[in-house]
């Protein structure tokens, strides 16, 4: 019978030290983070389950020895997920109703570059066909699920799905292969029911894992969409703004840039203007023949099409950079907002209230009626899970450019730098960009197994 491999603190030091590993080097190669390593090192914590097998195989490889069979449905190799824990969280979510799916692990690369954008490629596992088509290890699973049940034949159907399986995508430390579980709702004919669905079965999983810390953060692409509109921000900035938002960054500077500011009378200024009030087309033309006079054909990799409609946007930022001090109190006001829960929708209207009253918002029949939905999905909310403790704010967003409405994430405190548990929120035009006839309401969310896993510890 073989014994069990030494793997007291001070034994992991002195074999780290023998093979010349730092700590980050070896976390990865048990497929670990650096912090959790670190406290086994340190005896503040023992492993335990998966994370126990995972650091006996290591220590086993490392001292010579031949590493037990790893399971092969459910690897230790791809990090600590407790593979029972696991399984129990895909039955939770079964007797919910949902149906589980496994898409392929090898998709065509071009849907989710298409709607997540190029900056996603260097994440990316890509591959080619013999036909030379492009393809990719999935990078996650909501858009494979969305392609199946597009695939289904009527995607206007309300059904609710769940999956458990890898996903892959490069990474600066870790490993590159995952496991990820999650719900995506689609059709639903009630928004703020499957919103509060959602949410509410996220709770429910972080309470099967133990994780009673866990806080909950709202934000509302939707409604910051509506009150864009009803200011009448310029439409190179409001994409900016919202952009800002999803990447959680430059928002201050973009709010200082708009600050009110006296007109310049200069000629570039005025060819901006006017290049910004013109048709696109029109004025995409007028870069295009500027740029073939000057003899420029291509830069950087770009053609003149592409350069003409970077330069068009950027002189619309330009020309539009200064808001009248009503516009940008009321927009500064909004997009500042962040409270409990309870508390928010009070803030809100008062911020709208007063844009009302100082005539920066005339018509804002679209802003009250996402206030009324954020109204009707916190209270929905609230009668499924405890809501004291959930921030909502503004400015919060997450970095996929398909949501449309609510987006949200719950945090562990104990451990900020291991991000989100889980994180969602509703893409309402996905399906379409997948080649949908019609939009398909859709309302979804990714479970972090092995982080939640890592967070029960």
């Amino acid at each position: 019978m073989t014994s069990d491999p030494d793997i007291s603190a001070k034994s992991l030091a002195r074999l780290r030290d023998q093979h010349g590993l730092t700590q980050a080097s070896a976390a990865a190669e048990i497929g670990v983070s650096q912090a959790t390593y670190s406290r086994w090192e340190k005896d503040n914590n023992e492993p335990t389950g998966a994370a126990r097998r995972a650091l006996a195989d290591w220590v086993t490889r490392r001292t010579g020895g031949a590493a037990p069979a790893l399971n092969a449905a459910f690897p230790v190799r791809l990090g600590i997920s407790d593979p029972d824990k696991a399984e129990e969280l895909a039955g939770q979510l079964s007797g919910a109703g949902y149906r589980r799916v496994d898409p392929p692990i090898v998709q065509p690369a071009a849907p989710f570059l298409d709607v997540s954008g190029e900056d996603l490629r260097r994440r990316m596992f890509l591959t080619s066909d013999a036909e030379g088509n492009e393809l990719c290890l999935r990078p996650d699973l909501t858009i494979p699920t969305a392609r199946l049940h597009l695939a289904s034949g009527d995607a206007d159907t309300a059904r609710s799905y769940f999956y458990l399986g890898p996903v892959f995508r490069q990474r600066e430390s870790g490993g590159s292969e995952v496991q990820q579980a999650g719900i995506e709702i689609f059709g639903a004919a009630n928004a703020e029911d499957a919103e509060a669905e959602v949410i509410a079965r996220s709770a429910d999983a972080l309470r099967l894992y133990g994780i009673g810390d866990a806080e909950l953060k709202m934000g509302d692409r939707g409604l910051i969409a509506a009150f864009l509109e009803a200011l009448n921000i310029p439409r190179a900035w409001r994409r900016r703004l919202m952009r800002d938002v999803a990447r959680q960054a430059g928002l201050g500077r973009d709010l200082a840039a708009l600050a009110p500011s006296p007109a310049t009378g200069s000629s570039h200024a005025a060819f901006l203007a006017a290049l910004d009030g013109a048709d696109p087309k029109a004025a995409r033309a007028v870069v295009e023949d500027m740029l073939s006079l000057a003899g420029i054909s291509q830069v950087g990799g770009r053609s003149p099409s592409d350069i003409a409609e970077r330069f068009i946007e950027q002189a619309s930022l330009r020309a539009s950079a200064s808001l009248p001090a009503a516009t940008h109190d009321a927009l500064t006001d909004f997009l500042t907002v962040e409270a409990r829960l309870d508390d928010a929708l009070k803030d809100l209207r008062a911020v709208v209230t007063a844009a009302k009253k100082t005539g920066a918002i005339g018509v804002a029949g679209e802003v009250d009626a996402a206030l009324a939905s954020f109204e009707t999905r916190s209270r929905k909310l609230s009668e499924r899970i405890e809501t004291n403790g959930a921030i909502f704010s503004t400015s919060f967003g997450r970095q996929l450019d398909y949501y449309t409405g609510l987006v949200f994430e719950f945090r562990t405190p104990r451990i900020p730098m291991l991000g989100p548990l889980v994180g969602g929120g509703r893409y309402d035009g996905l399906m379409a960009a997948l080649g949908a006839k019609r939009p398909v309401p859709a309302v979804g969310c990714a479970l972090f197994v092995e982080r939640m896993t890592e967070a029960a510890q």
